[in-house]
């Protein structure tokens, strides 16, 4: 029987004075819009922009475009491993909540939006470039990612997790830019026109070991599909106003982080293959540093290799090796 980590919660505003915490992965969408000089103004203009798109979405009975706002929380996970009361970050995730200012209501926004994770930095920065400097012939070390993915499920499954939210995390992400999508005539009236495409990504495949499958949707007025991945029924387990909130969140930090793709000035058409190439695209006024974005992966994958692999590497391998989610219970009760 695999061993029991304990696992808690921590929760931080993601407003124009939020300031990351010491754990936070500044490679993130919302840590790295949160630094410089400019850091205020960054984070004003980034909640309005998701606020501004919720409303364009949401526009039965919101004439004037401004009944709805959107607050999100950053949620922190972190467990401790080997029961001595030091915790590691794990996995960070957004939470969205709608203000309805028509009647006063505050509502459930989706779970997951952003995903961060140290441990996915140590993969894709370390054990990845490790494999692919030595040539082999597989794209991927063969466990690639089997940590990771249970580290994941294990969190969905502990009662920290169901105590605090109704529904399984949805994880909105950019598309691969080493991938061909087809339009198809399936369309979603919120999520849009769903694409599809027959090669998985190494990411795609990453999250499936995470328990999440993945679909693409190019949402109304938007330029690009956007990557979701989930666990039970995209479709049917959540509402529109979820979706909505998962959309205007993270279509935002898209045009912000990859305008190429989500910022350009021509719409995917009927086969469409990312790019950060891309010439004709706008700028949003948000200052992002992407190439330290880029630096700094590397160096956090490092870091946790030293302060979480290392250190408590048996454990893990043991836990590894022992641990099944059974049959996702948890996770289906959840979307349920």
């Amino acid at each position: 029987m695999s061993k029991e980590f304990a696992c808690s919660i921590k929760r931080i505003r993601f407003d124009e004075n939020y300031h990351p915490a010491n754990s936070t992965r500044l490679t993130t969408n919302f840590a790295n819009l949160a630094r410089g000089e400019f850091r205020q103004e960054n984070l004003r203009k980034t909640l309005n922009m998701m606020t501004n798109r919720f409303n364009a979405l949401a526009h039965c009975d919101n004439p004037t475009a401004d009944r709805y706002s959107i607050e999100v929380d950053i949620i922190s996970f972190d467990l401790d491993v080997a029961g001595d009361g030091n915790t590691f970050p794990v996995i960070e995730m957004l939470k969205s909540t709608i203000v309805d200012h028509k009647t006063n209501q505050r509502i459930d926004g989706m779970i997951g939006n952003s995903f961060s994770s140290y441990v996915r930095d140590y993969d894709f920065s370390v054990v990845l470039p490790e494999h692919r400097n030595k040539k082999l012939a597989s794209e991927a070390p063969e466990q690639f990612g089997d940590l990771h993915g249970k580290l994941f499920q294990y969190v969905l499954n502990t009662e920290a997790y169901t105590a605090n939210f109704n529904k399984a995390p949805v994880i909105c992400l950019s598309v691969s830019t080493t991938k061909t999508y087809q339009r198809t005539a399936n369309v979603h009236p919120v999520l849009g026109v769903e694409y599809k495409q027959d090669d998985y990504s190494l990411t795609d495949e990453y999250f499936h070991k995470m328990g999440l499958q993945v679909r693409y949707f190019m949402p109304e007025n938007a330029v690009a599909p956007l990557a979701f991945y989930f666990n039970g029924d995209l479709t049917r387990d959540y509402t529109d106003l979820e979706l909505i909130s998962a959309i205007s969140t993270m279509e935002t930090f898209q045009k912000i982080y990859r305008p190429e793709i989500y910022n350009a000035n021509a719409v995917a058409g009927q086969v469409y293959q990312a790019s950060l190439n891309y010439e004709d695209y706008s700028l949003t006024r948000i200052d992002y540093d992407r190439v330290e974005r880029g630096q700094l992966a590397v160096k956090q994958g490092k870091w946790t290799e030293e302060n979480f692999i290392k250190p408590y590497q048996e454990i893990l391998e043991q836990w590894t090796a022992s641990y099944t989610v059974q049959n996702h219970a948890v996770l289906k009760d959840i979307a349920a």
